[in-house]
């Protein structure tokens, strides 16, 4: 058998390719992108743009294969309203049908497939588990949640196995996405505001501990079941970037705001396509938005290895680097 993963040069599919290579499995890759991983030598790689449905014809799909579904669009970069639908749909929603189409079309029904907790929309229990309602706030979760009734349909019509997880903002190196914005405040010892008061807890997930849950989902035998990925005990907002801001030596001050005012200032602004946060992200910014994730213990075996504090400062650190690196490259090029 073999391991295909669609978006397997993006955040997660990268990790997990690696894992997989490392214990010898068979790993294909398709993407519209190819990175310069070291494990590329060990895999297959196929340009795949999962909207085109003639593409699909690069990749050999057999029955017995495993298959990933990683390609996504992301809240990341901000995108205005108007622009919503058309940036979000093709990938998410489309790219998911024709790859069950081509699943199905090859004979094959093992799938594990990424959504989003972003499904949710609004708290309405502490923590949320898998049950808890669904009502998305924005294209990205109405697109993510249409792929679950995707899976619902091939699941009870054409005997699909799908495994789904709903991640919490998934952090980790090689993206930044809205943090870049949080490092920058930091570096030049500026306020950070918070939507809020900060005492409400915010909850990461570790991109390795995304491939964890993927790797698992396989070991498991695909089970056709949604899972909710988040860290264990997350800080309050205050806490992880009290924190932040000691690690990185910054006089930043954490700036409280009156939440309301703060989210109807920026619904203006997003009203008139000139957005600077999403509002899946920031009208549920100082929510309890916790996800329970006791199900994926019990039936995978998965636990969460990496705190939010922790994962913060690492991203910080990696973006110190890249930039302290930038900057290094730029005088030398100048001295030259």
């Amino acid at each position: 058998m073999k391991h295909i993963l669609f978006g397997g040069d993006g955040f997660v599919g990268r990790i997990l390719a690696a894992k997989l290579v490392a214990e010898g499995e068979q790993v294909v890759v398709a993407d519209i992108n190819k990175g310069d991983c070291p494990h590329y030598a060990k895999c297959e790689w196929a340009h795949v743009d999962v909207t085109k449905k003639e593409q699909f014809a690069r990749v050999k799909i057999e029955p017995q294969d495993a298959v990933y579904n990683l390609s996504a669009k992301m809240l990341s970069p901000i995108v205005t309203r108007a622009e919503r639908h058309d940036f979000f749909w093709p990938v998410n929603y489309q790219g998911t049908v024709n790859i069950l189409k081509a699943m199905k079309a090859a004979g094959a029904s093992n799938l594990v497939h990424f959504t989003t907790d972003m499904i949710y929309g609004h708290t309405k229990t502490v923590p949320m588990y898998e049950d808890h309602q669904v009502a998305p706030l924005g294209e990205y979760g109405e697109s993510k949640l249409e792929t679950e009734h995707l899976a619902k349909k091939w699941r009870d019509e054409h005997g699909f196995n799908i495994s789904l997880f709903r991640p919490r903002l998934i952090i980790g190196p090689g993206r930044l996405g809205i943090l870049e914005k949080l490092f920058k405040l930091v570096d030049y010892n500026l306020p950070v505001p918070m939507i809020g008061s900060g005492k409400n807890p915010y909850q990461f997930i570790s991109v390795f501990d995304c491939a964890d849950a993927a790797y698992l989902a396989w070991k498991s035998g695909f089970p056709n079941e949604a899972y909710n990925l988040g860290s264990t005990n997350p800080p309050s907002v205050r806490k992880l970037l009290g924190r932040l801001v000691q690690e990185a030596g910054s006089k930043s001050l954490l700036l409280p705001t009156p939440a309301w005012a703060v989210k109807m200032t920026l619904n203006a602004l997003d009203a008139i396509n000139m957005p600077i946060m999403d509002p899946e992200q920031y009208l549920i910014a100082d929510e309890e938005c916790l996800l329970d994730c006791s199900k994926a213990e019990r039936e995978l075996g998965w636990s969460a290895k990496y705190s939010d504090d922790d994962m913060l400062v690492a991203a910080y650190r990696e973006y110190r680097d890249e930039k302290d690196q930038k900057h290094e490259l730029h005088q030398a090029r100048s001295a030259a």
